[in-house]
């Protein structure tokens, strides 16, 4: 049964610092790209950082960049997100997806998907 898991949101005040964590099985996670995306609420999912199975190949989108880090150990299963000088406008629900081939900014184009883990920047 695949399987991706979530964890480590909560509440961080503007400046602050979480790590989100994302556990993956059932599948062959070190052959797929990985994603994370999130969902502020009212608002639409955005895509938010990918990285390829390779692990060198990162990206990030603008409103992220230089801020959160994605990166992920293979030999766990697992995906991470960095979260450093965090901003009210962070506050979201962050999912991670896994597909093959490109990393596109599209969460319905991912064969996996998690449940989300919920992040809240407040002071």
């Amino acid at each position: 049964q695949v399987q991706l898991v979530e964890s480590g949101g909560g509440l961080a005040q503007p400046g602050g610092s979480l790590r989100l964590s994302c556990a993956a099985s059932g599948f062959t996670f070190s052959t797929y790209g990985m994603s994370w995306f999130r969902q502020a609420p009212g608002k639409g999912l955005e895509w938010v950082s990918a990285i390829y199975s390779d692990v060198r190949d990162k990206r990030y989108a603008d409103s992220v960049k230089g801020r959160l880090t994605i990166s992920r150990d293979n030999a766990k299963n697992t995906l991470y997100l960095q979260m450093n000088s965090l901003k009210p406008e962070d506050t979201a629900r962050y999912y991670c997806a896994a597909k093959k081939g490109f990393l596109i900014p599209l969460m319905a184009d991912y064969i996996y998907q998690g449940q989300g883990t919920q992040v809240t920047v407040s002071s």
